[in-house]
């Protein structure tokens, strides 16, 4: 298989430039494997119908993707690609008609193409076999795997379509938990749950080995565990040193935030903030623990960005807790101050005193003015148009968790109908996935024109998963803003 790009450049300093390269995955066989017993150790909400998902959800993902980052990938061959008859070739990495784009990069291509080496696939079948706890023949069988097949079983678990060995992997899907591209440099996660690890190992090989990555060896930052870590008392997950990109966004050239949450430990960021000013990567990075619940997850739950001056946000997180209006045992225990809190701490390299923030809206402000320079006013766009209870629905099915292609151009879900209204109501257009890419086929719209656009994706299996399009990007490369 020949490589895609022998190498790129990296670059994103914010959330909201031009968009022009990612990588992703493609669901894959595992996701179809996935039993209802299982569902919650792998991180999914429920069982998903892999086809469904495919065909009628993600493959619009990709399309889109192409029509905006490489269009010559896809310009003309819509029909052709639709047909009721057509197989998923352009979409299988193991195929060769897929689409095979050096800006649209599919994990699993990286993947076989480092397995070609055979130093590298003996040292990674090993790791792998060592994490999964296989045997010694089996680990012999596998070194013997042609790459494409092999990366095919890292990924999906099956040596073949019957015989599962391991686990699969179907939260790759969610390629920014990998890690994060800040400035030129790249921060690998170091995931809270074993559901991941995999992943994880396959990254950190994918970073180091890949030619793609080769100018930037010394630009990539693992996270480790504190000395002697394995000496602590207990299994309390805060005390692990844990993080995953949902939980890193880097907001301006010299600015990044890190929540702490379900999976981003308050070690785990505090080591990433370490990093960060060792290597004089930012200048700023801001810590904000949100509640650790499933509810919420990772900060890219609760809220993205729009615009310069634009944000979407979950509004019962958003704002600074309310003075107590009653005297009385009812409103006292009702009081947020006695469930998890919304804490909000700055820190500036060389400086002793960190900031705080008494709100999400109030750090965001301050970001818009004060780091992007935005000259009008600021828009919070509410989940669920900020009405219970469709402000909590929505947020659970991603209604905050949007991908910028562009500064004003987003993608979610088309389910989530309150938050739709929100974003018309601020003056944004709304349009379908599958009418839009007709009108790219037909140069009715031009992608680099479009503004201030929410597009709608098809939702009904991707939601299951619990992560929206923000998640399931991992940007390389952003044009400055």
């Amino acid at each position: 298989m020949t490589s895609p790009a022998k190498s790129i450049k990296l670059n994103v300093n914010s959330e909201i430039g031009t968009l022009r390269t990612l990588l992703i995955h493609s669901p894959d066989s595992g996701l179809g494997k996935v039993v209802p017993s299982k569902a919650q150790d792998w991180l999914f909400e429920d069982i998903v119908h892999l086809d469904t998902m495919r065909k009628n959800e993600y493959d619009y993902y990709i399309k889109l993707l192409l029509y905006f980052l490489d269009p010559g990938k896809i310009k003309g061959k819509l029909h052709q690609i639709d047909e009721p008859q057509a197989e998923r070739n352009f979409y299988k990495p193991d195929h060769t008609d897929f689409y095979a784009s050096n800006k649209v990069i599919e994990i699993q291509s990286l993947l076989a193409e480092i397995l070609e080496d055979k130093g590298i696939r003996e040292k990674l079948t090993a790791s792998v076999c060592a994490i999964e706890s296989c045997n010694y023949r089996l680990q012999q069988q596998l070194n013997n795997t042609p790459p494409i097949e092999l990366a095919k079983i890292f990924i999906s678990g099956s040596l073949n379509k019957d015989e599962m060995i391991f686990s699969p992997i179907p939260n790759l899907i969610f390629s920014r938990d990998i890690g994060i591209t800040i400035n030129n440099y790249f921060l690998l996660n170091k995931p809270a749950k074993k559901a991941r690890s995999r992943e994880t190992l396959l990254a950190r090989y994918i970073l180091f080995n890949h030619p793609m990555f080769a100018n930037y060896q010394h630009h990539i930052l693992e996270i480790t565990e504190s000395i002697q870590h394995f000496l602590r008392p207990g299994k309390d997950q805060e005390e692990k040193t844990t993080l995953e990109g949902g939980d890193v966004m880097v907001v301006s050239a010299n600015h990044v935030i890190i929540g702490c949450s379900e999976r981003t430990s308050l070690s785990g960021a505090h080591e990433a903030v370490k990093l960060l000013f060792e290597n004089k990567v930012v200048q700023k990075v801001t810590m904000l623990k949100i509640p650790h619940k499933r509810d919420y997850m990772h900060i890219d739950t609760v809220f993205t960005q729009v615009k310069r001056n634009v944000w979407v946000i979950l509004g019962s997180l958003a704002k600074a807790d309310q003075a107590k209006t009653e005297d009385n045992p009812a409103s006292w225990f009702s009081e947020k101050k006695l469930k998890d809190r919304t804490e909000i701490v700055q820190f500036t390299a060389g400086e002793n005193k960190p900031r705080t923030f008494d709100s999400i809206e109030a750090l965001l402000t301050d970001i818009s003015t004060n780091d992007l320079h935005s000259t009008e006013q600021i828009q919070f766009i509410y989940s669920g148009n900020n009405t219970f209870p469709f402000d909590a629905r929505e947020q659970w099915t991603d209604s905050c968790n949007l991908l910028a292609i562009k500064e004003g151009v987003v993608l979610g879900y088309d389910r989530n109908d309150k938050t739709i209204e929100a974003f018309k109501q601020n003056g944004f257009s709304v349009v379908k996935v599958t009418d839009l890419l007709q009108q790219f086929e037909n140069d009715e719209i031009i992608p680099a024109t479009m503004e201030d656009t929410l597009i709608l994706m098809p939702s009904s299996e991707l939601s299951r998963a619990r992560g929206g399009f923000h998640c399931m990007s991992l940007p390389l490369f952003r044009d400055d803003i």
